[in-house]
């Protein structure tokens, strides 16, 4: 057989394969596997953009040393030498290898030196050398430790392996220090619950020798956060794990010691009679802690928790964060020092880990309001001519026919039956919104909205965690005011209301983690902006780069007035409502409620990162098309066959163009009953569009071509159904589930109506016809 005859399959196990199990790659520990990096964008109707998968990976002690690009035989080796190091860079692999069996091609990772290379190819001890210059035995400990993956149920994702890895390089090396930073929703407990694994399977302790398990303390700020990563703790041997909390401590008449993973959260550690829990252990008693969400204030100078994390000096602090580093958490980064690793939110959306969103900004005609004397004031005292703006709504003015006003306009577009969250000024603002989401919605369940608060206590704790089950509906909404913003692992929320300035960039971004995790059927999840709150993304300190401001042309007025939002972000709770001073409450007359109006634009997180308009994804697709095609007839030529059909839609959705946005811009030419045919025309040649009923009717009104009356009643059903549902029920696919309809199976509507050929024939017909003109 010719090497160009060779398929890669071909060349893999002939050329590639015997190279590696001659070097030793498979043997004695070292694996040779195929690897999955990441399955792709999240797009709409299920589908995804394209995924990334390593032809080897070559791992040895728990490292992954090297990737190799296969190629087959009959085309370069250096074809794949791109992939290779796109690759290598994701996994934190120190060599990248090309090769098509015939000829081999490295990159050194580190210091960027590349060439052929000449056989044998290097043995596992060998790449373990050139990798780890310095030799660490409690390296090559961890690395004899197998992760923990409950038999091979489940692997860890490519970035959370590297965490794992990078933390205990740290703790190998005598770092006291450490920090991860990875986006909510990337499984920061998970890794938390690998490096403890590996450390109480190495024995590693403070003593640096193999004598005895470590002690582990696993530090929250909230009980939910506690709770899960006790949850998440649980292949550890029973007797084991134990919760530092009142309960305990009272059966035990003093605080536990005989385990090796303690949970807690610091409000527990830090009370006590007399004198703070934490204090009844001696200073060295913790090898290891882990600090979730350790940006809330757990490093903080002016922080009685700093106190806490001093008092244990001597133990290794892993700090865990979802926030990169900013003005309002530079204590943090100062405490710990830079991070290990680093996973971001675009990273997890764009490889398909994490949701993607689109935010719809709601501008109105009361986003600010000034008194001019015609409306009722039923407490407080304002002056006529006093003016309001968002940070004063329901701090110092509450008018509940604004409020009510926003709440109608959300629940009179969203689908009712998906779980949303609502972020309000204050606890009173969530009891507020709360009873008008109930006095409004559809259902007809008395639970359906709850106020989860500090206020709220046990009961709200029962909400949130009915809320997260994915098995119940209700309740379906949750008002808040800080309480649900970090913590919360409700995988199916579609919505996250914001009815309040956002206070800092770190916020901002734990409140958008609320939706970004992954759930069957969640394509998206939406983030509806009362308050201007997506002008963060045109900040420098979000994940892409600062653009332009584009607020929503509309009757809003910017405030001249800084919002809130420069201290430092909140530590936890709520935030403390102020009994001193009287709120302004003010009624509005009829006249001013009749004149509320809304204006909404929709921006999206675009394939490079950064939120972006419709009509900016216009521009975009015109640029894009206009590299598909050449000119119209070839659009038309394209569109009026389904298999080019249906390849086309496919190019356009790796581009970015998914079903979804591409309705959305339907939406946007104001062409709703139009063919995506027109849409495209109308955005490439400004040809005005067609609806699809006169694309059809002309079809039908012209005699169905080619047909008998069997044939030509089945093809007028088809057309029927295309002028009510769209393109997609001209598929290819679609033409057996017809059959099926109207003659029971496939065969029997093959025998009426003269072979499946001629079938096809006329229906390849029929969408040349429409499509003619």
């Amino acid at each position: 057989m010719s090497i160009h005859d060779e398929t890669e399959a071909d060349t893999r196990a002939e050329r590639i394969d015997p190279v590696l199990a001659a070097a030793g790659w498979g043997q004695n520990g070292s694996k040779v596997r195929r690897e999955v990096i990441c399955p792709g964008r999240i797009q709409s109707g299920g589908t995804r953009g394209k995924g990334l998968s390593a032809d080897y990976v070559l791992i040895h002690k728990g490292q992954k040393l090297a990737v190799l690009e296969a190629k087959r035989a009959g085309v370069s080796h250096r074809s794949g030498v791109g992939q290779a190091k796109d690759y290598a860079t994701r996994l934190g692999s120190r060599y990248a290898y090309a090769s098509n069996g015939l000829n081999w091609y490295q990159i050194d990772m580190t210091t960027g030196a590349e060439g052929d290379m000449v056989l044998p190819f290097p043995t596992p001890d060998e790449l373990w050398e050139r990798t780890f210059a310095t030799r660490s035995a409690w390296r090559e400990r961890f690395g004899d430790v197998e992760f923990e993956t409950d038999g091979g149920k489940w692997e860890l994702r490519y970035y959370q392996h590297n965490a794992v890895n990078a933390a205990l390089e740290a703790v190998a090396k005598g770092d006291r220090r450490i920090l991860l930073t990875l986006a909510t929703g990337t499984g920061k407990t998970s890794i938390a619950f690998q490096i403890a694994w590996k450390l109480f399977q190495a024995n590693w302790n403070l003593s640096g020798e193999p004598t005895r398990r470590p002690r582990i303390l696993f530090l929250a700020d909230r009980n939910i956060l506690a709770d899960q990563a006790y949850n998440a703790f649980s292949a550890f041997p029973n007797g084991a794990i134990t919760r530092i909390d009142p309960g305990t401590i009272r059966k035990n008449k003093g605080v536990p010691r005989n385990a090796s993973l303690f949970f807690t959260i610091f409000q527990t550690f830090m009370t006590g009679e007399g004198t703070p829990v934490y204090t009844h252990y001696p200073p060295d008693f913790f090898d290891f802690i882990v600090i979730d969400e350790c940006h809330r204030g757990g490093a903080k100078d002016e922080s009685e928790w700093r106190a806490l994390l001093e008092y244990f000096e001597p133990a290794a602090q892993l700090g865990l964060t979802a926030t990169p580093k900013r003005k309002n958490n530079a204590d943090t980064y100062a405490y710990f020092g830079e991070p290990v690793y680093t996973y971001a939110l675009r990273d997890g959306i764009e490889d398909g880990f994490l949701t993607p969103f689109k935010v719809r900004q709601m501008a109105s005609t009361i986003d600010e309001y000034v008194y001019d004397g015609t409306d009722d004031v039923v407490a407080g005292e304002v002056e006529k001519g006093e003016g309001f703006t968002e940070s004063d709504f329901n701090t110092r003015i509450v008018i509940q026919e604004r409020e009510l006003s926003r709440v109608r306009e959300f629940i009179g577009q969203m689908d009712q039956r998906q779980k949303t969250l609502v972020f309000c000024a204050t606890q009173d603002h969530a009891a507020l919104v709360r009873d008008l989401i109930n006095q409004v919605k559809d259902s007809n369940n008395p639970n359906y909205c709850h106020r989860v608060t500090a206020d709220d206590g046990a009961i709200g704790e029962q909400h949130l965690r009915d809320f997260q089950d994915n098995e119940k509906t209700i309740p379906t909404i949750l008002t808040t005011s800080q309480k649900l913003s970090t913590g919360v692992d409700a995988r199916n929320v579609r919505h996250i209301i914001l009815m309040r300035p956002i206070r800092s960039m770190i916020e901002f971004k734990q409140i958008i983690g609320r939706g970004t995790r992954t759930y069957d059927g969640k394509d998206f999840f939406t983030i509806w902006d009362f308050v201007k709150a997506h002008e963060n993304f045109n900040d420098p300190e979000w994940d892409g780069e600062p653009l332009t401001p584009e607020p929503p042309n509309g009757p809003r007025t910017p405030p001249q007035r800084p919002e809130p939002g420069d201290g430092p972000d909140d530590p936890g709770g709520d935030d403390p409502e102020d009994p001193t001073r009287e709120k302004i409450v003010v009624k509005l007359a009829d006249g001013t409620v009749r004149k509320i109006r809304y204006i909404a634009s929709t921006s999206y997180w675009s394939a490079d990162g950064k939120p972006i308009s419709a009509e900016e994804f216009l521009k975009r697709l015109f640029g894009d098309l206009s590299g598909l095609v050449a000119d119209e007839d070839q659009l038309r030529d394209l569109w009026s066959d389904p298999d080019n059909r249906e390849r086309f839609l496919e190019q356009l959705s790796d581009r970015g163009y998914d079903q979804a946005r591409l309705n959305d811009i339907r939406q946007l030419i104001n062409a709703p009953d139009s063919d995506l045919f027109d849409v495209l025309s109308y955005v490439l040649y400004t040809k005005p569009p067609k609806t699809r009923h006169d694309r059809a009717g002309s079809v039908i009104d012209g005699g169905v071509p080619d047909a008998d009356s069997d044939l030509k009643a089945l093809l007028v059903s088809i057309l029927n159904a295309y002028k009510l549902h769209g393109e997609s029920e001209l598929a290819a696919g679609k033409l057996s589930s017809y059959l099926i309809a109207r003659f029971g199976s496939v065969n029997e509507g093959r025998v009426r109506l003269g072979g499946l050929p001629a079938i096809r024939a006329a229906f390849r017909t029929m969408q040349r016809e429409l499509y003619a003109e």
